[in-house]
């Protein structure tokens, strides 16, 4: 499988910014899907935003126009570039990759939106 080591979750207030790292262990040239998932307290992991290996990208309603989602192919590292954050984006964000049919997830990083 890939390994993932998410990075770069921490503490912002509502309205500001965050950027998260994905490194990925083997060139995300290989990788099929690649994207990010989180999961809220109390509530089902969802997935946030996801680019395919041909180029599609996808971002879930609630964080459309607010994040965006970018690949260093050089760095074999995924972002995540989070802003105008809101309290209910707080939550565990994993990095999840696709190679063929196996999955992979990171640790995750905790995003916490507070005052």
């Amino acid at each position: 499988q890939v390994q993932l080591v998410e990075s770069g979750g921490g503490l912002v207030q509502p309205g500001g910014s965050l950027r998260l790292s994905c490194a990925a262990s083997r060139s995300t040239f290989s990788i099929n899907r690649i994207g990010w998932y989180r999961q809220a307290p109390g509530k089902e992991r969802e997935l946030v935003a996801i680019i395919s290996s041909i180029g599609t990208s996808y971002y879930t309603d609630s964080v459309k126009g607010r994040f965006t989602i970018s690949i260093d192919n050089a760095k074999n590292t995924m972002y995540l570039q989070m802003n105008s954050l809101k309290p209910e984006d707080t939550a565990v964000s994993y990095c999840y990759a696709r190679v063929v049919t196996l999955d992979s997830w990171g640790q995750g990083t905790l995003v916490t939106v507070s005052s």
